[in-house]
């Protein structure tokens, strides 16, 4: 534990040390908080159904492969990654910290969007149990895009490759969840389409949490996918060190 949070503290700190992290933020804040009180206000609805629905494709397109490119990227660039991965550390410590030092700042930005269930406390009655629910599904789905991004990180020593391959693993988990699309790979290959909305599509399960409903399979889904990428994290690393 002590390893973990060592490499917690340095790499937490360093999304502050960089102005990216700061604009990165604010853009996610400003996107989807816009993006729902464009809806607010033109459908007239207090609830946060919008928001949770458009939350997968801005997490997957934008700001998850922005703060997962250069866990490992940056690493190999600087020619630092041997010298971290040999010090007198378990690769796992290493590879947990660096993870739960992302999900800490996701969180962070994530909370910058708890102002929309305080306005809309203001201006209507919201249900807060699929409030309560969309947000418990959206620490489940960052986490999960999180495990994605710092995987795909260790293979390149550039971030902006990692940030694209990112943005395309991450995106196509998050649009297979959608009906029509999984719907047009049944109209190529039979079954396919069905297979992978219900297996691997992030948007389902999703959908299903933020019901306010815990659903246990989807729990489990999102915590087996996290816990297999980063089992595959630590697998090559851990490779790479003989």
């Amino acid at each position: 534990m002590k390893d973990i949070m060592i490499i917690f503290r340095r790499e937490f700190n360093a999304y502050f040390y960089s102005p990216i992290a700061y604009v990165f933020s604010v853009i996610f804040i400003l996107l989807n908080c816009g993006l729902y009180m464009f809806h607010f206000f033109f459908f007239g609805n207090a609830d946060m159904r919008e928001f949770f629905s458009t939350l997968p494709i801005v997490l997957a397109l934008i700001f998850i492969p922005a703060i997962s490119m250069r866990l490992w990227s940056e690493e190999k660039k600087l020619g630092t990654i041997q010298l971290l991965l040999t010090l007198p550390m378990k690769v796992e410590h290493v590879v947990l910290g660096k993870y739960f030092a992302s999900v800490a700042f996701y969180l962070i930005a994530l909370a910058g969007t708890l102002t929309i269930p305080i306005v809309l406390m203001f201006l209507g009655h919201p249900d807060f149990g699929p409030i309560f629910g969309g947000y418990f599904g959206s620490i489940l789905l960052g986490a999960f895009f999180l495990a994605v991004g710092i995987f795909i990180s260790a293979f390149f020593d550039d971030q902006i490759v990692s940030l694209i391959i990112t943005s395309l693993a991450c995106g196509f988990l998050a649009l297979i969840g959608w009906r029509y699309v999984p719907m047009v790979i049944d109209g190529w290959l039979p079954g396919l389409g069905e297979f992978l909305y219900s297996y691997v599509g992030v948007s389902r399960h999703l959908n299903d949490i933020e019901r306010g409903v815990i659903d246990l399979k989807s729990i489990i889904y999102f915590l087996s996918f996290t816990g297999l990428f980063l089992t595959l994290n630590i697998k090559y690393l851990d490779g790479r060190k003989y």
